[in-house]
């Protein structure tokens, strides 16, 4: 399923980490100059070319579970014409094995930092999508599938991966855990947990199954 609907632009003051950091980075192909390192350097002035065949892939690998709420990628069209990426795959597992698409995005001449909520819960008046639970995961990968005007080699000018808004701590409240709660109960209790805490109780914020075998597959999205 296509998605051309950006998502709202994140601030410093969302108090949202920064993940990429953790990650070990590849692509699958660069030209001499524009490396991997030109999309980690907080330059849009710099970026990474790619020089192969289509689709063009970025990948992340964690060395240990992480929980991924979003990624923004930097995209120029008045600078970079046919190199802009036009439609992306965002992918994610626990490897190379089994990754999983969470979104499929099409973009018209972007320009700027474009983010992606990776599991969009509703969308409002505004166009803008709230975020549901997020994504745990080993690896992620981001997949140009085509470029602006049908061109062969992408230019991407920055990528930023990022955890769940950290909310301050409330001491009178205590999140409930909708295992330990009878049926009639249970709507209660997930709407005062966090996506962390659902998926970490086997539940993915947008069903009602909390089986072990649910458990099982929760990094199958």
């Amino acid at each position: 399923m296509s998605e051309s609907i950006h998502s709202e632009q994140y601030e410093e003051e969302d108090e949202r980490p920064e993940l990429s950091h953790l990650a070990s980075w590849s692509v699958s192909s660069h030209k001499y100059g524009f490396g991997v390192d030109n999309l980690r350097d907080g330059n849009d002035n710099t970026f990474w070319q790619s020089e192969g065949p289509q689709p063009h892939l970025i990948d992340l690998s964690f060395p240990k579970r992480v929980h991924i709420s979003a990624i923004s990628v930097h995209m120029s069209h008045p600078r970079d014409d046919s190199y802009t990426p036009s439609k992306l795959s965002i992918r994610a597992g626990t490897g190379l094995h089994d990754l999983q698409e969470v979104r499929h995005m099409e973009f018209n001449k972007p320009d700027g930092w474009i983010s992606i909520i990776l599991r969009p819960m509703e969308i409002n008046e505004n166009d803008q999508e709230k975020e549901g639970p997020p994504i745990p995961c080993h690896h992620l990968r981001i997949i140009i599938l085509s470029n602006h005007l049908n061109g062969k080699d992408t230019h991407v000018r920055g990528l930023k991966v990022f955890g769940s808004k950290i909310h301050s701590q409330n001491p009178s409240f205590t999140p409930i855990s909708p295992l330990s709660q009878s049926s009639s109960n249970q709507g209660s209790g997930l709407r005062n947990t966090t996506g962390k805490q659902l998926l970490e109780l086997g539940h993915d914020g947008l069903s009602g199954f909390t089986s072990n075998q649910f458990k099982m597959h929760e990094f199958i999205r």
